[in-house]
């Protein structure tokens, strides 16, 4: 069948093809993971016609994980449309042959398509969806960027308060205001990273690889996807972490800089 070497990604994973002409289906991996009586063997009714699931497929995580194929011919009488088509998918021999192949479809006038890559298809239709899924986990990570800078404040008040009498005997050693404040802050840094790396490891342990569903809202079709926490997110995570600690730490440690030696030192 043309559309296993068009997808030359989709590898079946349990049972077999569907059969051309039979009602017959095989569904994506991802598919089956959100919606229940899609095991192979079951039989489900769409249309005019009862379709039984005879393989289960996987596309390298792709988008065609979301889909459930069957021989068109059958899923076109069963939904009485004739012999149209909403999408073709065409593989050809090379990405720079792109451009010569839109032309002579735009040119020909016995077509109406919108002739686009892929990547540019599906980019576009998840435009909105991404744009969402991006504003609210910036609004979400500020949100909890605050929370995480007043808890640096708060823990670093404490320890520059358990440390009164140390700080006092540095400064009458000499030490100015520079080296207590660079000491408060790399050890709110330190704290912070270590906070970030348990954090990035609970995130991947937990996120990295869970699926889940959402609709497509200009074709209104379930699309499943999963999470993939990459070492650069890790990264970016820690550093945000850090620069969260720090930030925290600088009002506690202009006023370990500022302690009034001579008052520390009676605590001695």
């Amino acid at each position: 069948m043309a559309a296993f070497d068009v997808h030359d990604e989709i590898r079946l994973v349990r049972g077999r093809r569907f059969e051309p002409g039979r009602n017959e289906m095989i569904v994506g991996r991802a598919a089956t993971g959100q919606f229940e009586g899609l095991d192979v063997g079951r039989t489900v009714r769409w249309g005019t016609t009862i379709w039984t699931i005879v393989g289960v497929f996987e596309a390298r995580g792709g988008v065609s994980e979301s889909e459930l194929w069957c021989d068109i011919s059958t899923l076109q009488a069963s939904y009485r449309r004739g012999n149209t088509f909403s999408s073709v998918s065409v593989k050809l021999e090379s990405a720079g042959r792109f451009d010569v192949f839109k032309r002579m479809l735009l040119n020909d006038r016995r077509l109406r398509v919108a002739v686009v890559r892929q990547s540019d298809y599906l980019a576009d239709h998840a435009a909105a969806r991404t744009r969402l899924i991006t504003a609210l986990g910036l609004a979400i990570g500020a949100l909890m960027g605050l929370g995480a800078v007043f808890a640096a404040v708060n823990t670093m008040y404490t320890a520059v308060a358990a440390r009164t009498r140390e700080i006092a005997t540095l400064r009458a050693l000499g030490f100015g205001n520079g080296p207590v404040v660079v000491s408060v802050l790399a050890e709110s840094a330190v704290l912070a990273l270590m906070g970030g790396l348990v954090g990035a490891a609970a995130a991947w342990a937990v996120f990295d690889g869970f699926q889940t569903s959402t609709i497509n809202p200009q074709t209104s079709a379930q699309v499943a996807f999963a999470f993939a926490v990459t070492p650069r997110l890790l990264g970016e995570g820690v550093i945000y972490a850090v620069l969260l600690g720090v930030l925290g730490a600088i009002p506690p440690a202009v006023h370990a800089a500022h302690l009034p030696v001579a008052s520390a030192l009676r605590e001695l």
